[in-house]
């Protein structure tokens, strides 16, 4: 018989990075999970990720305390600032543009993407990452 879920938990941590401290350790500690236990398993799964890269995971929580989690793809907006070598999106994203990034780069965003986002075909996803681009003030050339 599968183990009774008694809580979800969403968190985005750095990869490899992750501690027992807030707001990690706090999440896990109100649920009973082993904190050491997890950080020490999201560092060795994240260990060819490259390092203070955002990693979303979902942990689901069991009823005997234990855990399992998901690691799925980093934000768009870390992709794009990627792509557009940037820090930070615009102030005012309807107005301002602070950078431009090819068509073919949202593409290749988009396949790395693909399995997270509710899109149906790789159009879908690329009109998608060309939103998110839009909402942070960078401009979509062709390209």
């Amino acid at each position: 018989m599968a183990k009774k879920i008694t809580g979800y938990i969403n968190l985005i941590i750095p990869a490899g990075m992750a501690t027992p401290a807030p707001p990690i350790g706090p999440a896990l500690g109100q649920h009973g999970v082993n904190i050491k236990a997890f950080t020490d398993e999201f560092n060795a799964k994240t260990s060819h990720h490259e390092k203070g890269m955002p990693i979303p995971v979902v942990i689901s929580v069991f009823e005997d305390r234990s855990f399992d989690f998901i690691m799925k793809q980093p934000p768009n907006s870390y992709f794009i600032k990627k792509a557009a070598k940037i820090k930070a999106g615009a102030n005012n994203p309807g107005t301002e543009i602070v950078a431009t990034i090819r068509s073919s780069q949202v593409r290749a965003i988009a396949e790395a993407k693909m399995p997270d986002l509710n899109a149906v075909n790789i159009d879908g996803a690329m009109r998608i990452i060309e939103g998110s681009a839009r909402s942070m003030g960078v401009e979509v050339v062709e390209g």
